[in-house]
C-alpha cells in the first residue's frame, strides 16, 4: 500500500499509543488478522458497510481495523433494538462488531462478531444463529510495518457513518471520510497540545465523533496513553484523575458537573494528579461551572464546539491561548468559521448575531441517500443552525438554536423524531415533546400525548422505542 497513512486504522495503528495498555497497532492488527482467517465476515461484508456497537474500549479499534476501509456505523450502545434495525437497514450493513452485553440489540438476520476477548479472539455467530460458530484465534498475528508519509491526506473514501440530525424526524446516516477524520484529529492533536506524554482518561462513547476524535484518534496519533470506562462512574474517575498520572480529562457540562457534586459531598477538592487539560464539548457550558471547575481542580476547563457533520471539532479555546470562559473558542487549525445571515451566503460583521458557518476538510460528504432533511452545505460552507457571535479576535459565543432540537446529558434531542415514534403508537391522536431546564442535564424530556392512551403505557412504548437518553421524564395524557 503506498499511502497507508491515509487510512484511518493504520494511520492510528503507526502514532505508537495504547488503550488500556494495547498498543493501537496490535488491536488494528488483530481486526486485519479477522478478515484474513474469518471468511464468512469477508462474505457478509462484501459490498456493504459494518455496524460497530460497542462501549467505549480497546475492541473498538479492532473492529474499525476489521472494517478494513468500508463505512463503519457508529451506534450508541444506548440506542434501543428498534432503533438498530432502522440504522443497520438504512446503511446497508452486513455484519455487526458487538459484544456479549449488547448482543440482544443486534438483529439476528446479520452475522455478529463478539469481541469481548479482542485483540487476542472473536466469536462469529451466524444470520439466525444465538451462538458462536466459530472462535478465531486473532492473538497470533503480525505486528504491522507501516512505511508512508505521516502528514499525508485521509483518503476522500468513507470510514463512518453516524445518526443524527433528525430534525424531520428520522435520523439521517451522516458519512465521514478518512480525510474527514485524520484532518479533525490531526487538528485536535495541534490546538490541544497532544503528545506521547499525555494520559488521556476516556468515558464519552467512540459512537459519538466528540469522544472518539478527542479521546482516542488525537492522543493515539500523538502515541498518548488511553484509559477507557466503558460505563461513566464519577467515583471512579476521580479516583484515576487522582492516583493514574491522568494528563487529559474530556467529558459534556453533565460529566464535570456530576464530579464536582460528588467532590462538594466529601467537602474537597481534586488532590494530586498530574492533570493539564480538562475539555468540554457536546452541550452550552456556562461560565459558573467553568468557575467552580477551576476552584476545585486548579485546572482551567476549556470550551469547544462542534457537531457531526462538522467532523467533529470546530472551536475551541486552544491551549496556546488564555482560556476565554463562556466562549466557544477560535477557529480549530485548518477549520474556517463564519457567522452568516441564516440561509444566505451574507457574511455578518463581528458583534452581529447569525448563523455559525464552517468550511473545511472536516466538513463531512453528506447523509446516506443524499437526503436534503439535515444541515445543507453551500460552495463547501455548512449551515450549523446555531446561533452565535463572532468576536473581532475570532473568539465565538454561542447564542443559542436555529434548528429544532436541545440536548439532554450531552447528547442531542430532536423533537420531531420522538413526536413520529409516539405517533406510531395504537391510540394515539397526537404528541407534543418539550425541553425542561435541568441544570444537571441541561435538560429533561416533557411529552404531552392525548389519545386513547394511557401514562403507563407510553412509558412502556418509549423505552421499548427509544434510546435510554431519548426517555420522556414528564409524560402528560391530555385531553
Amino acid at each position: 500500500m503506498s499511502d497507508p497513512f491515509s487510512i484511518l486504522p493504520l494511520a492510528i495503528a503507526a502514532g505508537g499509543g495504547s488503550v488500556d495498555g494495547h498498543p493501537a497497532a496490535a488491536l488494528v492488527s488483530a481486526g486485519l488478522t479477522l478478515l484474513q482467517r474469518g471468511a464468512p465476515v469477508v462474505r457478509a461484508l462484501r459490498g456493504r458497510r459494518s455496524a460497530i456497537l460497542l462501549p467505549t474500549s480497546p475492541a473498538f479499534f479492532t473492529a474499525l481495523g476489521a472494517s478494513d476501509g468500508r463505512g463503519a456505523v457508529l451506534i450508541n450502545p444506548l440506542a434501543s433494538p428498534l432503533e438498530v434495525a432502522y440504522q443497520v437497514a438504512d446503511a446497508g450493513v452486513g455484519a455487526v462488531f458487538t459484544n456479549q452485553a449488547l448482543l440482544a440489540r443486534a438483529p439476528a438476520n446479520l452475522l455478529r462478531i463478539l469481541l469481548d476477548d479482542a485483540p487476542r479472539s472473536a466469536g462469529v455467530i451466524l444470520p439466525g444463529d444465538f451462538e458462536p460458530s466459530a472462535t478465531v484465534d486473532l492473538g497470533s498475528h503480525h505486528p504491522l510495518e507501516l512505511e508512508g508519509d505521516p502528514a499525508v491526506e485521509g483518503r476522500d473514501e468513507e470510514v463512518a457513518v453516524v445518526y443524527t440530525s433528525a430534525m424531520a424526524g428520522r435520523p439521517l446516516g451522516a458519512i465521514l471520510t478518512h480525510r474527514n477524520l485524520l484532518a479533525n484529529a490531526r487538528s485536535t492533536v495541534e490546538a490541544a497540545g497532544n503528545s506521547s506524554d499525555d494520559h488521556v482518561l476516556a468515558v464519552l462513547p467512540f459512537s459519538h465523533l466528540f469522544g472518539l476524535t478527542v479521546t482516542a484518534l488525537a492522543p493515539l496519533l500523538a502515541g498518548a496513553r488511553v484509559t477507557t470506562m466503558d460505563r461513566f462512574n464519577p467515583r471512579r474517575a476521580i479516583e484515576l484523575l487522582e492516583t493514574a498520572d491522568v494528563t487529559e480529562f474530556v467529558g459534556v457540562p453533565a460529566v464535570f458537573a456530576g464530579l464536582l457534586a460528588l467532590l462538594a459531598r466529601a467537602g474537597r477538592r481534586l488532590d494530586g494528579g498530574s492533570l493539564r487539560l480538562c475539555i468540554c464539548g457536546g452541550a452550552v457550558l456556562s461560565p459558573e461551572l467553568q468557575d467552580r471547575w477551576f476552584e476545585a481542580t486548579g485546572v482551567e476547563l476549556r470550551q469547544g464546539y462542534g457537531l457531526t457533520e462538522g467532523g467533529p471539532v470546530c472551536l475551541f479555546n486552544r491551549v496556546s491561548l488564555p482560556n476565554q470562559r463562556g466562549f466557544l473558542g477560535v477557529p480549530f487549525p485548518g477549520v474556517d468559521v463564519e457567522i452568516r445571515e441564516p440561509g444566505t451566503d451574507l457574511p455578518l460583521n463581528a458583534g452581529i448575531e447569525g448563523e455559525i458557518c464552517v468550511r473545511g476538510p472536516n466538513i463531512f460528504s453528506g447523509y446516506i441517500g443524499g437526503s436534503n432533511d439535515g444541515l445543507l452545505v453551500r460552495d463547501g460552507w455548512l449551515g450549523t443552525g446555531d446561533r452565535g457571535i463572532q468576536q473581532r479576535d475570532g473568539t465565538v459565543a454561542f447564542t443559542g438554536l436555529y434548528k429544532a432540537m436541545f440536548t439532554r446529558g450531552g447528547f442531542n434531542i430532536y423533537p420531531a423524531e420522538l413526536e413520529r415514534v409516539v405517533r406510531e403508537m395504537p391510540g394515539v391522536r397526537t404528541a407534543r415533546v418539550g425541553a425542561i431546564f435541568d441544570p444537571a442535564r441541561e435538560n429533561e424530556i416533557s411529552m404531552d400525548v392525548s389519545g386513547a392512551v394511557t401514562r403507563d403505557g407510553v412509558e412502556a412504548w418509549c423505552s421499548a422505542h427509544l434510546s435510554v437518553y431519548k426517555q420522556p421524564a414528564v409524560i402528560t395524557i391530555v385531553a
